[in-house]
């Protein structure tokens, strides 16, 4: 465990939780970092079948920290280090086993990047989902632009990513988003008893089917790379700073 971010493993599971309950889970350059080892690690574990992305106190995450973003927008630009949250989507993109996304709250921003690389999505009948980058001038990320067309269509894809509306759980459950809908406070209880029920499977089997399944991981690498690179022009550009420095103007003054 280190700050923020909570690994527990309970037999062949492995959960990974987000608490950072001041900042409603907002995500810090040392909790992508400490998620991606966590998900890297499991990869050369065979005691661990499963894996379970958790969100505590309600929230799942709010997403970026925009603090993160305005120093990144105004400070000397680094072009060979990655964004820890690029290094964070790698992991995710090359995870080889079935990870669970237990969604209890708002899930904004990277937090829906999040559930849609996840293999089974269980969310709270309080959660809603939203990919609000075009309100601070920014683009999809993490192959989101390839992936949620892909499972939603193109129309609430469009409204999702380009108009930046929120989805409800319901919603997001008609659109075949997620799974299950449970009561509040119960997602990472019936996240586990999803997970045993995968664990108790042939192995080999499922990591096979599941791959199967995904599209091939080098077509979502060169989304996450085309993504990026836009995204990272867009972050410098006098709009995007703009809408930046307004949002923690306003929060400051609350």
């Amino acid at each position: 465990m280190i700050e923020h971010i909570i690994v527990t493993d309970s037999g062949a599971i492995r959960m990974i939780t987000m608490r950072r309950p001041e900042k409603k889970n907002t995500l810090t350059q040392d909790m992508y970092l400490a998620m991606s080892d966590a998900i890297n690690a499991a990869q050369s574990n065979p005691a661990i079948r499963c894996l379970i992305l958790a969100g505590r106190s309600g929230v799942f995450t709010a997403g970026n920290d925009i603090g993160d973003f305005l120093k990144a927008a105004t400070e000397a630009e680094d072009l060979a280090r990655p964004r820890n949250s690029v290094t964070f989507l790698q992991s995710l993109v090359n995870n080889r086993k079935p990870i669970i996304a237990a969604v209890d709250g708002i899930a904004i921003g990277i937090g829906m990047t999040m559930v849609v690389h996840c293999d089974y999505v269980l969310a709270s009948t309080t959660t809603t989902f939203s990919s609000p980058y075009i309100q601070y001038g920014l683009v999809p990320d993490g192959a989101t632009s390839l992936l949620v067309p892909h499972m939603v269509g193109h129309q609430r894809a469009f409204a999702m990513l380009l108009m930046g509306r929120e989805m409800s759980a319901e919603e997001a459950r008609e659109a075949g988003l997620v799974n299950q809908i449970v009561a509040p406070g119960h997602v990472e209880v019936e996240a586990l008893k999803v997970a045993r029920e995968i664990c108790a499977l042939p192995a080999d089997a499922v990591a096979v089917t599941r791959k199967l399944l995904k599209p091939p991981t080098e077509q979502i690498e060169r989304r996450i790379a085309l993504e990026n690179h836009f995204f990272a022009e867009r972050m410098r550009s006098p709009e995007a700073v703009a809408a930046f420095q307004k949002f923690l103007a306003r929060k400051a003054k609350r």
